[in-house]
């Protein structure tokens, strides 16, 4: 029976891809099947093989080991501030992308980041059937950050075409940085945070491929990466810590914004109609939530989770899977895990839109304009890994 629905899943992804696509004339079917069997094969290995266990384990291992030495310098600034036993959100979840910025940094500085994401580029683009630049685009989003991505290839910005730029924008949204991973461990199981930036990365192309298609001509196909000028090493460090911790200030500022409204309308909804907003949007998004495997008798809450992270952000999606986890069978956690994994929500399209402006305002003003087709292709990013995820689990 889950094999079936997540054909029906399936379909219903590459059908609300289809309806939105903008030439379908040029939909290459062959690197699109080539790209979800990808995805099963390497979903089952990462979930259900002693190989996958060994990889996650050693990943969440060094993300923990990092966690420590974070916590650390947590510790020294801010101990005494939290009661003995307390976790405070802030403290433990969200200070340490500090110190993942800076480890970041260090490894740009030595340009061993850029040598990985030229080479995965470069291998990817052979799959997927697009160019060296969207290919290097994708694992630079899931390196470095959304915003930042641009920074490396300004050269291009003014030269690309909305259709390339829209499949850029599109990779940004629908990964998530390292720096924010080890915040989405202590939240969610690290198998699923793993397999989500796996599947995420292929499933980018997958849907832009469906919405977006296009014909790179090999004369345009280049890739030209921008070098940042040259800094001393401590520099670098000074730069990457403030923007780590610029980084942790933000999501926390939108965290209390969001939840506090969440809470206001919650309360609103239930005085006036006796069911909460995140309710209403439960039974909005119950359908998605079955096609991904959910069953109908959790997909209500599920689709509320779901809802709560297109309209306010990830975190505060996690936040309430956190609680409200024990509820669920294991399956489902997984699948909604999974989902929750990206950067599509509302207060992406403004990030995207505003870093590419503030490098070439035209191709910013681009991007706003298509700003809610970048949502529905992202969102359709996380609905596609999510029913990959039913499929194997």
């Amino acid at each position: 029976m889950k094999y079936i629905i997540a054909l029906i899943g399936l379909l219903v992804v590459f059908g609300l891809g289809y309806l939105a696509s903008n030439n379908r004339k040029n939909i290459k079917v062959k690197p699109i099947i080539l790209m979800v069997i990808i995805q099963i094969i390497l979903s089952f290995l990462l979930l259900n093989t002693t190989l996958g266990l060994v990889l996650i384990k050693g990943f969440a291992g060094v993300f923990s080991k990092l966690l420590e030495y974070a916590g650390a310098g947590v510790s020294f600034v801010f101990g005494g501030l939290a009661n003995k036993g307390e976790m405070p959100f802030f403290l433990n979840v969200l200070l340490p992308i500090v110190f993942i910025s800076v480890l970041i940094g260090i490894f740009q500085y030595f340009k061993i980041l850029p040598f990985i994401m030229k080479a995965i580029g470069l291998l990817l683009s052979k799959v997927n059937g697009m160019g060296k630049l969207e290919s290097y685009n994708a694992v630079a989003s899931a390196m470095i950050g959304q915003s930042e991505v641009f920074i490396t290839v300004k050269k291009q910005l003014g030269l690309l075409p909305a259709h390339r730029l829209y499949t850029l924008c599109a990779s940004a949204m629908s990964t998530v940085s390292m720096s924010i991973v080890g915040a989405y461990m202590t939240m969610i199981q690290p198998r699923y945070v793993v397999t989500a930036l796996v599947l995420n990365l292929f499933g980018g192309f997958i849907i832009t491929s469906i919405i977006n298609p296009y014909k790179v001509d090999p004369s345009e196909d280049i890739l030209d990466i921008h070098e940042v000028e040259k800094q001393s090493f401590f520099e670098m460090l000074g730069e990457y810590i403030l923007d780590g911790f610029k980084v942790a200030v933000i999501v926390g500022a939108m965290l209390i914004g969001f939840v506090a409204l969440m809470a206001a309308i919650n309360n609103i909804f239930d005085l006036i109609f006796h069911i909460s907003f995140q309710e209403i949007l439960g039974y909005i998004f119950a359908p998605i939530a079955f096609v991904m495997g959910i069953p109908f008798s959790e997909a209500v809450q599920a689709g509320g989770i779901m809802a709560e992270k297109l309209v306010t952000n990830e975190f505060v999606a996690m936040m309430d899977l956190a609680k409200v986890g024990k509820s669920f069978s294991p399956r489902t956690l997984g699948i909604i895990s999974v989902f929750l994994v990206s950067f599509a929500n509302f207060s992406s399209i403004g990030i995207i839109a505003g870093a590419v402006k503030s490098l070439h305002e035209k191709k910013g003003n681009v991007v706003a304009k298509f700003g809610l087709k970048l949502l529905y292709g992202a969102t359709l990013v996380s609905v596609l890994s999510a029913v990959i995820v039913s499929i194997v689990l």
